[in-house]
């Protein structure tokens, strides 16, 4: 068997899914809050009164999670000149010709991207959270800030839920990708095809 290499480690794994099911805790309580089409989602946690208690707790604690997997891998998702020739033939990775796609470090620029968006969201989830939060700060905060903070909540989850979207259907389509966050490693193979770059500065080939 291939010798395989280590993407992630097991701290890193279990933070990840531990956010990941708080974001699915947090957007299920939320669009039961949202729209009354969506109300018997509030039967999960209890009840309404329980979904409204608990969805902003699980959103705080999802952006502290966050916040501890940002510090592990944010040097990895700073922006380079070939993420921007990454986006510009980004329509020929579509048609399935990799191999002419720029050379990828630990992460491509969709999952540099994907990785500031959930960052700038969070942040604006939490701000504007905060501002109608009842009953312990919406009380000190305008009512047209508090309508204003909903409604930019509302915009902020829609592109992370679009975001979420993108990042599983990524991890999915690219075969082998689930593996490193699953068990945290991947192969040889797969390193050198998908990031070569990363592949060569990790030394696999010494």
């Amino acid at each position: 068997m291939a010798r395989l290499i280590r993407r992630y480690n097991d701290g890193t794994r279990v933070n990840h899914w531990i956010v990941a099911l708080l974001f699915l805790a947090a957007g299920l309580s939320g669009l039961a809050l949202f729209h009354p089409l969506f109300w018997p989602f509030t039967g999960l946690f209890g009840g309404g009164q329980w979904t409204k208690t608990l969805h902003p707790f699980f959103g705080v604690v999802m952006v502290l999670g966050f916040v501890i997997l940002f510090f592990q891998v944010w040097r990895d998702n700073f922006w380079t000149r070939n993420d921007s020739a990454w986006v510009r033939r980004s329509s020929r990775l579509l048609r399935g010709r990799e191999e002419e796609m720029p050379p990828v470090a630990k992460y491509n620029a969709g999952q540099k991207g994907v990785f500031w968006l959930f960052a700038v969201c969070l942040l604006v989830l939490l701000v504007t959270g905060f501002l109608f939060w009842v009953p312990w700060f919406a009380g000190a905060v305008p009512i047209p800030v508090r309508r204003f903070a909903v409604l930019l909540h509302a915009f902020a989850a829609f592109l992370m839920v679009l975001g979420v979207i993108i990042h599983v259907y990524a991890a999915i389509w690219v075969k082998g990708s689930m593996r490193a966050m699953t068990r945290g490693t991947v192969s040889p193979s797969w390193a050198r095809r998908h990031h070569p770059l990363w592949y060569r500065d990790i030394g696999a080939d010494k």
